[in-house]
Formats: structure tokens, sequence, C-alpha cells
């Protein structure tokens, strides 16, 4: 055999074994990518994303839109010529694993800890559009969760409303870990609290639940941060009662980031005229009940969502405006918002095309 001929295929041989190599090796690495948009002022799967009723509520126009990133699920493990493709692909990102999946975390956990988050964060865009329009909303704090072989396991459940700490009114989620944490590991903390199951059946019949029950728990010792304190193993949070009837119709959506842009369109369907003055607006950012826009992940996929379905402004957090203004999509315009209230005065800009001063995000 010729030597040249020689050479071609070994050549061609080795490229072969690396490209089978690359193929059969997995690499620890996760791809993200921009995921597909939804109006909230629209319809989604044949029904309307926000269903208002008990209300009057207006027709509207243009594009609220809330923006997803696809993610490779935690049981998928990449290869290496998959990390390589992702790492060249300019709208994709590449990140390890653990970045999307810590501490081992299951496909299944992750869905049920992103549905939580979603349901969370509709909950507070209902509260921040209500209070933005002055609309009274009943609020109460819950034991959220319960950790596992903690203090509170068996004598405090989710769901159940937290009245008071050793005798002092709870307002705020907040409250509860300052009362707690008051005390010495191995001293007794009394909650008194509303049952669950009598909140519900109070809920249910349209009433105030008003029998209480004392639960006392004795504390264990937290050293996160190397900080130790004293703790019974809950997570509160905070539960409402809504004067009209808000559902969000939104399948196979996790995470907490669409909180504003529910916030805006529900806000939008409750007052005259249109937000947008029918421009296509698309935007992403947590929500507190207090109006706050909180920052999020995968900013540069989800601009790049935005985009590809035609917005033309992004409402983005201002903690993520840095990462978004270092490789904006053509065409776009990265609006920079702190709260619900930035939010509408710069949506009040975009209808009336008075743009020159919104705010921007800079690098």
């Amino acid at each position: 055999m010729p030597r040249r001929t020689a050479t071609m295929l070994a050549s061609t041989l080795m490229l072969i074994a690396l490209l089978c190599a690359g193929v059969l090796i997995p690499v620890p690495y996760a791809e993200m990518s921009p995921g597909p948009t939804v109006n909230t002022l629209g319809d989604h799967g044949g029904e309307p994303v926000l269903q208002i009723s008990g209300r009057k509520t207006y027709t509207t126009s243009g594009h609220l839109n809330m923006t997803t990133v696809r993610v490779t699920s935690a049981d998928y493990r990449m290869n290496l010529v998959e990390a390589v493709y992702g790492w060249l692909a300019h709208d994709n990102k590449v990140v390890p694993h653990d970045t999307l999946y810590p501490d081992g975390k299951t496909e299944e956990q992750s869905t049920q800890e992103n549905a939580e988050e979603f349901s969370q964060s509709q909950e507070s865009a209902k509260v921040a559009a209500l209070k933005e329009l002055d609309i009274p909303v009943t609020s109460w704090v819950i034991v959220s969760t319960v950790v596992k072989g903690s203090p509170a396991e068996g004598r405090l459940h989710a769901g159940d409303v937290i009245k008071a700490v050793d005798g002092t009114a709870v307002k705020e989620p907040g409250d509860v870990a300052k009362l707690v944490t008051k005390h010495k590991a191995g001293e007794k903390v009394v909650f008194r609290i509303v049952p669950a199951k009598d909140q519900a059946a109070a809920e249910k019949a349209n009433k105030a639940a008003t029998r209480t029950q004392d639960v006392t728990i004795t504390t264990a010792t937290s050293d996160d941060s190397g900080e130790k304190r004293a703790i019974v193993g809950i997570s509160a949070g905070t539960d409402h009662t809504f004067p009209f009837t808000i559902d969000i119709k939104l399948a196979d959506v996790g995470g907490p980031s669409a909180g504003l842009m529910f916030a805006l369109g529900i806000y939008d369907k409750l007052t005259p005229g249109s937000l947008t003055g029918g421009r296509f607006v698309a935007g992403t950012g947590t929500i507190d009940d207090t109006g706050k826009v909180g920052p999020i992940g995968g900013i540069e996929m989800k601009t790049v969502g935005a985009r590809s379905q035609g917005a033309q402004y992004f409402l983005t957090p201002a903690e993520n405006c840095a990462a978004a203004a270092k490789d904006t999509p053509s065409g776009l315009r990265l609006v920079k918002v702190n709260t619900i209230d930035d939010a509408l005065a710069a949506l009040k800009d975009i209808r009336g095309g008075d743009t020159a001063d919104l705010p921007k995000c800079t690098k």
C-alpha cells in the first residue's frame, strides 16, 4: 500500500475513533437554550392565560410576553460532541451540570421545586397587581415547608397559619425567624397556629378560622455559614385571600421568573386601555408581594427568545442588566426595572412613543 494511502487511511480511522469517543464519552455539563415565549394577554393551549371572574375586565391589545429557557434534564448526560457544539452555538450556553442541578438533585425534585416556585410567583403577581390598584388583599403567614428530621416535623405542617410566636403576633414571614433566633438551642418556642385543615375548611366556607392551638417545640442548632443559631426546621411564607378569582392557565412552565409579566398582565386586564399601546413588549423577573422585581437565570437566552418572536422592548431586572447588555439581540431594546412601578412608568412612555429617556441597561 502506498505510504500516502496508508497515511490517509490511518488519519481517517483516527478521526472516526475520535468522533466515536466524543459521542460515547459523557461530560458533566448541561445546556441552556432559548425557550418559547407566551403572551400573558393572549391565549395558550386554546384558552386565555389570565382568567378573571367576579370583577370587570377590559379588552386590551399588544403583547406582554413572559419568556422561558430550555434546559437539558437532570438525568441526561451530554457527550463531548454535544458540549462542543453547544459552546460554539451563539444562542446556547453550556454550564456545569451542578449549576442547574446542585447536590445531585433529581429530575423529579427539580420539577417539584420549579412547580412550587411557579405557583408562588403567581400568588405574588396577583398580590402585587392588586396592591398597585389599591384593591384590598387579605394575607397571613403560614408554614411553607417543614424540614424532615427537624424538631418541627410532626408538630407543624405545611399550610398551618402562624398567628404568634411566644405570644408575639406575627405579621410577616421574617418575623418567625427573628422570634425563634432570640432563643438558644435547646430552649422551647411556643407557636400559636390555626391548623391547615381548619384554615382550608374556613376558606371553603368563606369564613374566618377561629380555632387556634399552641404548639411547643424545642429548638435545635444550625451552624449555617459558621453561625450557630436556634432553629425549629420550618420555612415561613404568605398565603392570601383575593376579593375575586384570578386564574393563570399555563402548563409545563416552572420557576419564579414570570412573576413580573403576570402582574403586568393582570393589571392590564383590570384597567381601561392598553398598557403597551399595541406594541410587543417581553420581559422577565421575579416579583414579591410589595412589587419588587428580582433577578432570574438565563437572561441571555430569554432576550434571544423574545426577539425571535418579534419583541421590540424587554423589561429587564436591574440585577440582570449587565449580563443582558453584553450581547443584546439586534432590534431589541432593554429597559431596566426595579419594581412594578418602574415597569408601569416605562410602559406609559412606550405606548406614548416617548422612549428617549427609558431606563437603559449598561454593561
